[in-house]
């Protein structure tokens, strides 16, 4: 739905002015990036809702549904086979032999590749008699922008030509869209369709084969240049669920890899499909960070065209500001109709990407990334310090904050950006200015780091930032810890009059790992963590269940995100507290399981189900699969079952199993490090 409509209380929506966002969680994606394609559970790309194939950020293709005599097949299974490549299975049992048993079965293969989508169709017949019939594809395309689609907004299909031979085409402004099939009869009465005479004999096979081609020359991302950007590691363990979860996450990652149009040499992370399938500074950071264990590759990619676009001006409008890192890069301004959502091509309205840079990059050193590459990257670096320094704190408090200077950017600006995400234990909304919690956390970490990469490069300023971060962790713990009904813990935020924004949530567990708390301190969050209003079973809530902002199905005030999940799940891990962290994997891997390995981005806070009726969780109606690189963040919880820790310059690491817990064999070809018990 649109964030920000404000119907009455107990009233219908008034169909002008809130419309909601259509859902996602029933749809099959096949992705490879930047081209995907939603459709249902039985292969059909029906002309509603989000269903399409989907190109950048327009809808290439809003219909290929695929009929037989007129009639729509049964569907009786699908299966995911690889990165791009999903195989849907239907009957047709109205064909051959008069009885109960099927006999004419068909198998419809979708390809998606980084400027389209073929399919072909494999009919079986096993009747004991010749099977005549008409199969159509019938196709149309809208063209529309995927703010549009994403808003529910309307669109009208565009009037399909032909193309020689046999096929069809759709134009609109620079993009071109063109299907046609192998000896396919091409229509264009009632919108647009390829048709194939079919005859089998009796125990006949006849494979019918069609494609979609999207030609756009003013698109922003494109398929990378080169090879796959990280080792495929080798895992064995004894939950089955891991290595299957693992196998589909580096799938799911696969087909997710980007690149600028104009630097096709640098691969990044899309945040996901179908409404993130681009840059986004934060998410691809998060992403690449995670994977850092197969390669550093991706990882100066990564940096490298996030600092092409770091900031250099001061500009309300977009939220750049010099040495700022990017939130999100679009090919024109990205407008959500009713909720006065209007962001610029380019858009810097982020408060974490840049610390969460700064991190990255040593984290990438650490790792092994090449010295000049590392080099090369340090002015960038010294600038997002200058960012830290001069823009981070408009008034002069000493902590990072964020507000929306243009009314027509985002209102939050961490990750949980939805405009009711900041809340008061009482469940009131916070004002800005806001200061997150695991913003501070970010930027202190950035400060060491930072000062970590100034002294190994024999660069000034390494004192400087070390007592920036001392300054800020003193600050920080006069102002933030507050007392709830289960303990002290760090507050979500400071509002705009400076008060601590009181409500218990996930934010908290974002410092850990990043040397801002103390021993007590993180084992104190680690508690809270742990406990049942926050564990929901298959991951941990965005917020507590007692807080009065709680919805289990609110996107940032109950939900559960796999990357959250993740994320604090690594920084349990790496703060020592391995039977909490343990228990979010279990979650996880929970979900995952009944996900068939594919993990929504959002699952429902709810308590885990204690009937057989209602045995699994449910997606929230909004998540999107694969999405804001999920599968990465998936990587890292798993690795996270073992203490993967760099220990010296050239990529060297220790590794060893959490006390007392099941460990998995782990060997990453090509990363340069060698596990041990």
């Amino acid at each position: 739905m649109l964030v920000g409509a404000t119907p009455g209380p107990g009233s219908e929506f008034a169909a002008t002015a809130y419309r909601l966002q259509p859902p996602l969680h029933e749809l099959v994606g096949t992705v490879m990036a930047p081209t995907g394609a939603l459709s249902g559970a039985d292969g059909q790309i029906r002309p509603f809702g989000v269903q399409g194939l989907f190109h950048a950020d327009h809808r290439a293709l809003s219909q290929a549904t695929l009929l037989v005599n007129g009639r729509e097949p049964e569907a009786i299974g699908h299966v995911h086979e690889e990165a791009g490549r999903t195989r849907f299975v239907s009957l047709a049992r109205w064909l051959g032999d008069p009885h109960p048993d099927p006999t004419v079965r068909l198998e419809r293969v979708r390809v998606v590749g980084a400027r389209g989508m073929s399919e072909h169709v494999a009919i079986t017949s096993t009747a004991s008699v010749a099977v005549t019939a008409s199969v159509t594809v019938e196709l149309s395309c809208d063209f529309a922008p995927i703010e549009v689609v994403k808003s529910g907004g309307d669109t009208v299909p565009a009037e399909p030509g032909h193309r020689e031979p046999g096929g069809l085409s759709w134009r609109n402004g620079g993009i071109r869209v063109t299907a046609g099939g192998e000896d396919a009869h091409a229509e264009t009465s009632g919108g647009g369709r390829l048709r194939w005479d079919l005859f089998l004999p009796p125990g006949g096979t006849a494979t019918l084969r069609w494609e979609v081609v999207v030609d756009d020359p003013a698109v922003v991302v494109v398929a990378p240049a080169g090879t796959l950007e990280w080792s495929k590691p080798e895992v064995t363990a004894a939950d089955r669920r891991l290595t299957r979860l693992l196998h589909q996450s580096l799938e799911d990652l696969r087909s997710l890899r980007l690149a600028e149009t104009g630097a096709p040499e640098d691969t990044f992370l899309g945040a996901g499909v179908p409404w993130f399938l681009t840059l986004f500074g934060r998410d691809s950071l998060w992403a690449a960070r995670m994977l850092l264990p197969l390669g550093t590759d991706l990882a100066a990619g990564t940096l490298r065209v996030l600092a092409r676009r770091q900031g250099t001006r001061v500009d309300p409008a977009s939220g750049e500001a010099p040495g700022k890192i990017m939130h999100e890069l679009r090919r024109h301004e990205f407008t959500v109709e009713g909720n006065g959502l209007r962001l610029p091509a380019a858009y810097y309205g982020t408060i974490d990407a840049t610390p969460l840079w700064i991190s990255f990059l040593h984290d990438a050193w650490r790792w092994g990334m090449p010295e000049r590459e590392v080099a090369a990257l340090l002015p960038h670096m010294e600038a997002a310090l200058g960012w830290l320094a001069d823009y981070a704190d408009p008034d002069g408090d000493g902590f990072v904050e964020y507000i929306d200077t243009s009314d027509r950017g985002l209102a939050n600006q961490g990750w949980k950006d939805s405009g009711d995400s900041i809340r008061f234990r009482d469940g009131s909304q916070a004002k800005p200015p806001i200061a997150l919690v695991e913003v501070q956390g970010y930027a202190y970490e950035a400060a060491r780091n930072a000062a970590s990469l100034l002294d190994a490069f024999g660069r000034p300023g390494a004192e400087r930032w070390n007592a920036h971060a001392d300054a800020l962790a003193e600050r920080f713990r006069a102002r933030f810890w507050v007392d709830g009904p289960h303990g002290r813990f760090p507050a979500l935020a400071l509002d705009t009059d400076k008060r601590p924004v009181d409500a218990l949530t996930s934010n908290i567990g974002h410092l850990l790992g990043t040397g801002l708390l103390s021993e007590a301190e993180s084992a104190q969050v680690a508690r809270l963590l742990a406990a049942p209003m926050m564990s929901g079973g298959y991951g941990l809530r965005t917020m507590s269940s007692g807080d009065g902002g709680f919805s289990p199905l609110s996107y940032h005030c109950g939900s559960i995100w796999a990357h959250d999940t993740a994320i604090v799940l690594g920084g349990l891990a790496r703060a020592g507290f391995a039977a909490q962290a343990a228990g979010l994997a279990e979650g996880l891997l929970a979900a995952g399981e009944a996900f068939g390995y594919r993990l929504p981005s959002c699952t429902p806070g709810t308590a885990p189900a204690r009937t057989r009726a209602s045995a699994g969780p449910c997606p929230t109606l909004r998540p999107a699969v694969p999405r804001r690189g999920r599968p990465p963040r998936r990587w890292r919880s798993r690795t996270r079952r073992w203490a993967c820790i760099p220990t010296f310059r050239r990529g060297g690491c220790w590794c060893g199993p959490w006390p007392g817990r099941p460990s998995a064999r782990c060997r990453p070809v090509g990363c340069g490090w060698r596990a041990r018990r």
